[in-house]
């Protein structure tokens, strides 16, 4: 098993797309964060009231937390891109058809691929949770505001985003199962992500029953891991963390059995 998954992460850190879009997603995530902070700070400092009032009503400790999960809320998708080509490359370039042969048994191999992408959603959680915390604590310094990095509850809430990634690349790994044409699977993951869920963690909680379920959506239990998130400042409830990771979990092993029993199933030549 152990020579399995070290196959399996060196098929990860052979292609350039991963280091391309690592440095893509650090870079977009440290300007959006860099973006929220200077809006929460010229908020704080009045710039955007009216006759120089203050318009934040929130504290220091939801602001920064806003801000440092930045990458949890808005950057997901990276991650989870590069964990969908794990298998989607594979079946587009027809080299699936050589690593069953090398390795017969389908579970095992999805096994591999899904343990293979812990170090890999590590780097990325590490590098966008670290653009943001960067950027974001530099501007809130610029506007007098105190970045928190002194407090343990920020410390953890950055260590809680560094695992929200780094579970997402595995939850787009078990996707990548499941949709194994790379093409639609991307597609449907940037759909999702960046206007399906966004509109609906919107909306639903403006509904009676709503915001219950609002919270069991794949991004909402990222942001619920990382403990912050900009959709918490406009109302929008979380889960506990530890049901958080409960629900991407889940996420996860439905999309993983789901392709073991489908897409995996069939035979392949």
């Amino acid at each position: 098993m152990r020579q399995v998954i070290v196959s399996e992460y060196r098929k990860l850190v052979t292609t350039r797309m991963w280091w391309v879009l690592l440095i893509i997603m650090t870079a977009y995530m440290a300007l959006t964060a860099g973006m929220l902070a200077a809006l929460f700070g010229m908020g704080e400092s009045g710039s955007l009231g009216a006759e120089g009032a203050p318009v934040s009503m929130m504290s220091d400790e939801q602001i920064t937390a806003a801000v440092y999960t930045t990458a949890v809320s808005f950057g997901y998708v990276f991650p989870a891109v590069i964990g969908v080509m794990s298998f989607g490359g594979e079946f587009r370039h027809k080299t699936i058809t050589d690593t069953l042969l090398a390795v017969p048994h389908r579970t095992r191999l999805l096994g591999a691929k899904l343990i293979s992408a812990l170090p890999m959603g590590l780097m990325y959680g590490v590098a966008g949770t670290a653009g943001c915390v960067a950027v974001g604590a530099g501007i809130f310094a610029a506007f007098d505001i105190d970045p928190m990095l002194s407090s343990g509850e920020t410390w953890e809430i950055i260590g809680r985003s560094v695992l929200a990634l780094t579970m997402w690349l595995i939850t787009g790994v078990a996707l990548g199962a499941w949709l194994t044409n790379q093409v639609a699977a991307i597609v449907v993951l940037l759909v999702f992500t960046q206007f399906v869920e966004p509109i609906v963690r919107m909306f639903l909680p403006q509904l009676s029953w709503g915001e219950g379920v609002a919270k069991y959506l794949p991004g909402a239990a990222g942001d619920a891991i990382a403990g912050g998130s900009f959709f918490s400042t406009v109302g929008t409830e979380l889960l506990p963390m530890w049901q958080g990771v409960l629900v991407l979990a889940a996420y996860t092993v439905v999309f993983a059995l789901v392709g073991r029993l489908t897409s995996l199933a069939r035979d392949i030549s």
